[in-house]
């Protein structure tokens, strides 16, 4: 796996880089394994608070390695259907990660970089930063992502750049909702560090929750289960540990045990 990634932890942010510019951080199966080994260790370290992803050199992630997916062309189906279970696991764990993630976005995300895009919670782009979904260029489908990509732009904007597969900008992306943010390419990492900090300030139990909460309820009718459910929820945080040493820092105009040292 070599140096296709690289991580650093510090203070509680975890730095991941997708480090293979030469081929603007395309992904095959071992950086696919790596990464998703990277996410189920920052998973179970309490101290990591906050994650952010990047890409190496030029882009942020073109997609499948061409390599890659002239290799799985030549493999028979029930090898292409582990390939693609692990890449779908992949977008699982960065999906449903406890912990805040937030996308840095520059140059090229095309294909499955656009899917990392959208399983994150924040994401933040350059003006100069491109997308597509060009899958069916290939005769391919983005199916693995889709899930993640339609949550993120709607039903409605996937049909067009599913279909079409043609490119969009950092404005358009924007628009849809993939991305939160468009800042000048030199004020990115600076963007980033303000971002962190916001979520760096906040209870780590209550994020957490709160993305749980998150997904309950983007998919959830509001019915009487539901409402039960979200008055059952916001009551247990109350009683938390967490919760009470909140509201007491506040009312006591402190900060929270989460913040001491910062």
């Amino acid at each position: 796996m070599g140096d296709t990634i690289k991580l650093s932890i510090a203070k509680g942010r975890a730095d991941i880089t997708l480090n293979r510019p030469e081929i603007h951080n395309a992904f095959d199966e071992a950086l696919i394994a790596h990464l998703a080994q990277i996410l189920d260790e920052l998973e179970s370290n309490a101290s990591v608070r906050v994650v952010v992803l990047s890409g190496a050199g030029k882009s942020f992630s073109a997609g499948g390695d061409l390599n890659w997916m002239r290799r799985t062309a030549n493999q028979s189906f029930d090898e292409n259907l582990a390939d693609a279970k692990a890449l779908a696991g992949l977008l699982n764990r960065l999906d449903t990660l406890s912990m805040p993630t937030i996308a840095r976005v520059h140059g090229q995300a095309l294909g499955g970089g656009v899917g990392l895009v959208s399983c994150c919670d924040i994401a933040v782009a350059a003006p100069e930063a491109s997308f597509s979904l060009s899958e069916v260029k290939l005769g391919l489908i983005p199916a693995t992502i889709s899930p993640y990509v339609t949550a993120a732009m709607g039903a409605r904007a996937a049909r067009r750049y599913f279909l079409s597969g043609e490119r969009f900008s950092a404005a358009e992306a924007m628009r849809l909702g993939l991305v939160h943010d468009i800042v000048p390419l030199a004020d990115l990492d600076q963007t980033v560090d303000r971002l962190v900090a916001s979520l760096m300030a906040n209870g780590p139990e209550a994020i957490a929750h709160t993305k749980d909460l998150i997904r309950l309820v983007a998919k959830a009718p509001i019915d009487d289960a539901l409402k039960d459910e979200t008055a059952r929820r916001i009551a247990k945080r109350r009683a938390s540990l967490e919760g009470k040493e909140g509201v007491t820092a506040f009312l006591e105009k402190r900060k929270p045990s989460w913040q001491e040292g910062s």
